[in-house]
């Protein structure tokens, strides 16, 4: 199956509203529990399908953190990618994945290149897994310093597996994330593709 054909299957398995309640309650020392949001917006970026993702603590939803945008790619003779984008202005943006209208006038120019945060996509039965090129770092920065998250995802229809990770750009050792192992997402709600992504 081409890379073009798999773009809309990846998308179908992304979006939808995750949470690792289980996972959580079942290692509290190490797995913090929380929700996700992956919502498709029906306008591209950069040329681009697009994904607005955030996440929040499920005791405290109302706190939403991390919020930036998945691009979904398929360049000619090269493997189906995520590219992650971030905001210029991340306040103004947070909680609207539960009031979706408000990302409809989203452009390229709210958004920040992220270089080196990219994933590349391979298919084994129906799960895709996505781990960054040979040698890739996605850096970024927040509040004055240099921080670096190490990416990486599996995802089946019904399941979000999370390898992502902050880790000490000097040190490479684990900061938060995926720490003792991917957190285990499970999808509990969908949202129906755009009628835009052909």
């Amino acid at each position: 199956m081409s890379s073009s054909s798999l773009l809309k299957p990846l998308a179908q398995a992304l979006v939808g509203v995750f949470d690792n309640h289980q996972q959580a309650q079942d290692n509290p020392t190490w797995f913090v529990p929380t929700r996700v949001w992956q919502y498709p917006l029906s306008q591209q970026i950069d040329g681009n399908y697009a994904i607005f993702v955030e996440q929040a603590p499920l005791l405290k939803l109302e706190q939403p953190y991390r919020q930036r945008l998945m691009l979904l790619s398929h360049p000619e003779g090269a493997p189906l990618q995520v590219m992650y984008r971030a905001f210029r202005h991340p306040e103004a943006i947070a909680g609207a994945a539960r009031d979706p209208q408000r990302l409809q006038g989203l452009t390229s120019e709210d958004v920040l290149e992220l270089p080196g945060c990219c994933l590349q996509i391979r298919q084994e039965g129906d799960r895709f897994i996505a781990n960054p090129p040979q040698g890739a770092k996605c850096c970024f920065e927040y509040q004055g310093k240099t921080r670096q998250v190490e990416l990486g995802f599996d995802i089946t229809p019904n399941c979000l597996y999370s390898r992502d990770r902050g880790v000490d750009p000097d040190s490479g050792q684990g900061l938060w994330g995926a720490l003792m192992g991917a957190y285990e997402y499970r999808k509990y709600d969908s949202f129906p593709l755009p009628e835009t992504w052909t």
